[in-house]
């Protein structure tokens, strides 16, 4: 009979310390390029559907948000980089297989089209607006012309970028909690209800706010199905995964996950808007804000509380 020794570093901080590798800056970026995400598709999706007039603020205002924030969301990135000067670097090859290279490529393509779709509405916001040089006006005409071919490269960048925030976490085998399919579907969902919550809180038009009251709540609903089936995922599988939960389950992120981002940011929310739509006067940017700060406190929690966790070895 042959005796194996199995020698774990987990817990011992001279060995495997509990590292916070990354701190505020990549969970901010993933919230605000996730809610860029949700704007976009929304706008090029009711863009193609010929929805623009009857969902003005969706299509033509809201955007105005994006370019914010992902520049913000691009300059708390470059604030995380040890090495600034070389994130060019990321720019010198296309890598299939990595989430980091997929995200580094479409936000460079996401971020000057949003930048073109908000030319496209600036008369929205400033209607006497009038562009200085000729050369800038020829863009606009000519953009304006592919404008639906525009909205669908916005549209399919958007739903990769929104996924994406997920994803970049999930490729992370070191880190069980990271480490699930759900994560991708679940930022998606996250920044498609945020991206509804901007909107619900910039228009004045009660029917358009009715329709996005009624598509966050569905959004709400997928959250809700795809996190109860994280942790199913997590309690069925290894035991590393099972203590990975048990971080929300019992642990020291139980309450701020379940109070912050479940109760305020997902139920609250989803019960003040069906109170809404059953003509009860609740004013819509109350649920609004929740929801977008249980997103963003959402990533927070899975950024903070994945780093906390770790395999075997």
């Amino acid at each position: 009979m042959n005796e194996e020794l199995i020698i774990s570093g987990r817990n011992n901080h001279l060995i495997d310390p509990h590292l916070n590798i990354w701190h505020w800056q990549i969970p901010l970026y993933l919230f605000l390029g996730g809610m860029a995400a949700g704007i976009l598709v929304f706008a090029a999706l009711y863009f193609i559907r010929g929805k623009e007039n009857e969902y003005r603020t969706a299509v033509r205002i809201t955007p105005f948000l994006t370019p914010f924030l992902l520049v913000i969301g691009l300059f708390a990135l470059f604030l995380d980089l040890r090495h600034k000067l070389y994130f060019w670097q990321l720019y010198t090859t296309i890598k299939l297989q990595s989430p980091m290279s997929w995200g580094a490529w479409v936000l460079m393509l996401v971020t000057p089209v949003s930048f073109i779709w908000c030319a496209l509405h600036i008369t929205d916001i400033f209607p006497r607006w009038k562009w200085k040089y000729s050369w800038l006006s020829y863009l606009d005409t000519f953009f304006n012309r592919y404008k639906k071919q525009l909205a669908w490269v916005m549209l399919i960048s958007g739903i990769i970028l929104g996924i994406y925030t997920g994803i970049l976490l999930s490729a992370f085998n070191a880190r069980p909690l990271w480490n699930t399919s759900i994560l991708g579907p679940l930022f998606l969902a996250s920044g498609l209800s945020a991206g509804a919550a901007a909107t619900l809180i910039l228009s004045k038009n009660p029917a358009e706010r009715k329709r996005f009251a009624q598509i966050d709540l569905i959004v709400i609903g997928i959250e809700l199905f795809l996190i109860v089936h994280m942790f199913m995922g997590f309690l069925a599988s290894t035991q590393v995964q099972i203590e990975a939960a048990n971080l929300f389950l019992g642990g020291p992120y139980t309450m701020s996950f379940w109070i912050f981002v479940v109760i305020i940011g997902l139920l609250l929310p989803a019960v003040l808007e069906i109170m809404e739509l059953k003509t009860f006067h609740i004013p819509a940017v109350l649920p609004a804000i929740l929801v977008i700060f249980g997103s963003l406190m959402l990533r927070f929690i899975i950024v903070y509380a994945g780093q906390a966790s770790r395999w075997l070895y």
